[in-house]
């Protein structure tokens, strides 16, 4: 991969896992771990998830206190740590993201499966430039035109991912109230509805709608996005975002419950055919 692919976020994460093997295969643990490299259990704890650059000194301190002696195995894992450290594309936007979402922008480049429960706006990558202007608008009052503009364009970027022959699979669910609460005016609306109605006959999308008319769902606690990786090491990360920061969960019993409710969405929702219908209903009313 390219410097400006996502790489070197599945990179790190690998590297993460590998040296979360070794240490406890030794019985180590994270505190005396990061006593080994003169930092704390939380950084240990945020190399081993693969959410922090690393330095070739402390990767080479760790992989002997790990008893790692074979010059080929050492090798190849500070290569990794060199590779893992090559920033994404999305670093040159970072002056306009908040400070928790480029590790975002990286995990959802790098995953294979995307799967999301959206019910505030249609997500990120299935809005249209005119309604994600919008939608950057809204969020960014008073910031400059060149900023809002940037944050759209990375927007755009994104989608490419989706738009690749090799990209993601993307299992979506969006409540009906993000499709009836208008962004922009009517025009934006109906070029974003008709938007969804094309982008949902794609063979790597699954979009469903959840009706009003269904009531209460599992869907109640708000949006979230399960994300799955190519490679069986890594573990799939629930996204939360929140007002001022993110929160992503790996453990298996987090996810499982996410994946629970998305299930129980999916089943409830009507199906993707079914869903364009409604779709087509609401660019009529619009």
């Amino acid at each position: 991969m390219s410097a400006g692919e996502p790489g070197s976020v599945v990179r790190r994460m690998l590297l993460g896992s590998q040296l979360r093997r070794l240490r406890e295969a030794r019985g180590i643990t994270r505190e005396a771990a990061g006593y080994s490299i003169r930092a704390s259990e939380s950084k240990i704890s945020r190399m081993e998830l693969g959410r922090v650059s690393f330095k070739t000194r402390d990767v080479e301190d760790l992989l002997t206190l790990y008893g790692i002696t074979d010059e080929q195995e050492r090798a190849s894992l500070l290569s990794l740590a060199r590779e893992a450290n090559v920033a994404g594309w999305w670093h040159s936007y970072s002056d306009v993201l908040p400070s928790w979402f480029p590790t975002y922008v990286g995990l959802e480049g790098a995953a294979t499966l995307i799967r999301v429960y959206e019910v505030q706006f249609v997500h990120g990558l299935l809005q249209t430039e005119a309604y994600a202007r919008a939608v950057v608008e809204r969020g960014m009052k008073g910031a400059s035109e060149a900023d809002i503009e940037k944050r759209v364009a990375l927007r755009l970027e994104r989608q490419k991912y989706l738009a690749d022959e090799d990209g993601p699979e993307l299992h979506i669910v969006l409540d009906e109230a993000a499709l009836r609460r208008p962004y922009g005016d009517r025009e934006v609306m109906r070029g974003q509805l008709q938007h969804l109605i094309e982008v949902s006959q794609r063979p790597n999308v699954r979009l469903q709608v959840m009706p009003f008319g269904f009531g209460g769902h599992s869907g109640e606690s708000g949006a979230f996005t399960i994300l799955s990786f190519p490679d069986a090491d890594l573990l799939d990360v629930v996204y939360l975002e929140q007002l001022t920061s993110a929160l992503y969960l790996d453990k298996r019993e987090d996810v499982a419950q996410y994946e629970k409710a998305l299930k129980e969405l999916q089943q409830d929702s009507p199906g993707p055919d079914e869903s364009r219908d409604l779709l087509r209903g609401l660019l009529q009313l619009s």
